[in-house]
């Protein structure tokens, strides 16, 4: 009898640890096929079991930011500026002609000088850094900012940023990252940029918990406001507590890889019409279909010249412009939200009206 329950109990046991290993490769299985690299334990827990945990939005955002707490705000953002010239000039449109609020450039890419030009020209836009840790696009490829002996661990063979953020977050020094997220700020400002906010290319810095905590102080060191998504809620708990200073994005929208080419303007009016109120960002990626794209994104699809042609005509067309008047959707930038978490202490700062 004894023999028997021991064989039972061993089989049960032996049960359970497959479960748990079948559970386990289809969750790494679940994270690969979606890119998320997660390998911290106590994060994967956090998303398994967290991931809905409510967080705190700064006390009163939208009554600071001068509007009511029924309001939709919403930041239109042109991401990867400085990637190519037909990104800037398509950007650079979308800003002077009031398509989108917000954009971010990358610094170590090859025509970031050219956007720092046109900052110098047009100060009131609202201009970030997209801290820039890969550089993914085959044949293609930049360095970092910092001199290449002070980030070793963020580079390849060849001495250019890693393809992918996996390869940064497995081998990449969070010191270094640290140093290299100092230099980005240090060049833009060097070259006359007054960045009114900060996120991350292809979130690289998003998905270990020591890189976020440290571009978060990073920003905060530097009087910067990070792009920090509700979807990063399994990140905060009581060994990470949510810093004060950080304004929570309610909603955060992007057209995905796969998304199709002939269903992305539909994607965007089912966007606009389910914005809530709160604080929303929407994230798109600007060029034109021309040579210079077509060269550089020829490995894919997604975000490549045609993706970021289709951005570029679905945001600037008067159907887009008529259903954000429909759905009383107010504009704002970054700007707004610097000035609320780090006011001038010789100034009062004066809420913007919305930008629409």
């Amino acid at each position: 009898m004894e023999r028997k329950i021991r064989s039972i109990l061993l089989k049960f046991g032996l049960g359970m640890l497959l479960l748990l290993f079948m559970a386990w490769g289809g969750l790494r299985l679940f994270f690969h096929f979606n890119e998320i690299p997660i390998y911290d334990a106590r994060l994967i827990y956090n998303f398994i079991f967290h991931s809905d945990r409510p967080l705190k939005q700064y006390e009163n955002l939208a009554q600071k930011l001068g509007y009511t707490s029924s309001d939709k705000l919403l930041i239109i953002h042109a991401d990867d500026l400085g990637l190519a010239r037909s990104v800037n000039k398509a950007s650079f449109e979308a800003l002077s002609k009031g398509f989108v609020s917000s954009a971010s450039v990358m610094m170590p890419s090859p025509f970031a000088e050219e956007v720092a030009a046109y900052y110098l020209e047009n100060p009131h836009i609202d201009l970030g850094l997209h801290l820039t840790f890969t550089a993914e696009w085959v044949g293609y490829k930049w360095t970092g900012v910092a001199s290449a002996d002070e980030i070793e661990t963020l580079l390849d063979e060849e001495g250019f940023l890693h393809q992918n953020k996996v390869t940064v977050i497995k081998e990449g020094s969070n010191s270094q990252i640290k140093i290299e997220l100092q230099a980005q700020i240090d060049y833009a400002r060097a070259l006359g940029i007054a960045p009114t906010h900060m996120d991350c290319h292809e979130g690289t810095l998003f998905f270990d918990p020591e890189f976020l905590r440290t571009y978060i102080e990073v920003g905060h060191q530097n009087q910067i406001p990070v792009f920090v998504p509700n979807l990063l809620a399994p990140h905060f708990d009581e060994q990470f507590p949510l810093p004060s200073q950080v304004v929570l994005v309610d909603q955060m929208f992007m057209a995905l890889k796969g998304t199709e080419l002939n269903a992305m303007e539909e994607y965007y009016q089912d966007v606009l019409s389910s914005i809530k109120p709160g604080l929303n960002q929407l994230l798109i990626h600007l060029a034109f279909d021309d040579e210079e794209m077509n060269a550089i994104t020829k490995d894919r699809e997604a975000y490549g010249a045609k993706w970021r042609a289709q951005d570029y005509q679905i945001v600037s067309s008067r159907k887009f412009q008529d259903l954000l008047k429909q759905n009383n959707i107010k504009l704002i930038q970054w700007r707004d939200i610097q000035a609320v978490l780090y006011p001038d202490e010789n100034t009062v700062y004066q809420p913007q009206k919305s930008l629409r």
